[in-house]
């Protein structure tokens, strides 16, 4: 049992460092070609930042049950993820609606989550094609990851959800944690993660988060 438990944190550590390690590779080799100045340098500089306090966290906290709550600029937060995910080659088109209000959250956790629905969209979209990143706001605010890949079929819409589950585990890699991790994240801030698709059309992935008193 505890052997089991152990191979699962490690599953969960190893797949959650990958996209912070990827990110700082693509700032690093921006960097090394010398052409950036200014608010560009800066803004790589707030990645790379970022990408390591996101490793430190993973690597203390392997679990994701830990949720520490702050005001969160989850526009700004969306940018920084979308901008780290374009460094490393990815299309993205970005639409953030006006006036978002702050949200009490773990910025770490969204951002882990985001990262894996931003991951799920370049391996079933594609690496070349574009996928969008749309966050709005009504009774929640709403981030949704939309792809244009060939879609989920109607039975498995809830299954993608499940730990170590890949609808095409032949044709691409990874552990199949993902999505299931992105979800309990969504689900420890009271909030959710659901999924629309249709079949040749793509699939959005929308992770909805409740207003909190700040």
């Amino acid at each position: 049992m505890t052997a089991s438990l152990d191979s699962d944190r490690l599953a969960v550590l190893v797949h959650e460092v990958r996209s912070p390690v990827a990110a700082l590779s693509a700032i690093a080799e921006t960097l090394a070609e010398g052409r950036l100045e200014g608010d560009a340098r800066r803004s790589l500089v707030k990645l790379v930042t970022l990408a390591c306090r996101g490793i430190e966290r993973i690597v203390t906290d392997a679990s994701v049950a830990s949720i520490h709550l702050e005001p969160v600029d989850v526009a700004e937060l969306v940018r920084d993820v979308v901008a780290a995910a374009r460094l490393r080659g990815a299309v993205v088109e970005l639409s953030v609606g006006q006036d978002l209000p702050p949200v009490q959250a773990d910025s770490s956790r969204l951002r882990q989550a985001l990262d894996n629905l931003i991951v799920n969209a370049i391996v079933h979209g594609g690496a070349d094609e574009p996928f969008v990143v749309d966050v709005t706001a009504d009774t929640m605010v709403r981030v949704a990851v939309s792809d244009a890949g060939p879609g989920i079929p109607p039975d498995d819409l809830d299954r993608v959800f499940g730990a170590r589950v890949r609808l095409d585990p032949e044709g691409s890699e990874g552990a199949g944690l993902g999505l299931a991790l992105a979800r309990v994240i969504a689900e420890g801030h009271g909030g959710s993660l659901s999924v629309t698709s249709s079949l040749g059309a793509g699939a959005t992935f929308t992770l909805s988060l409740p207003f909190r008193a700040s």
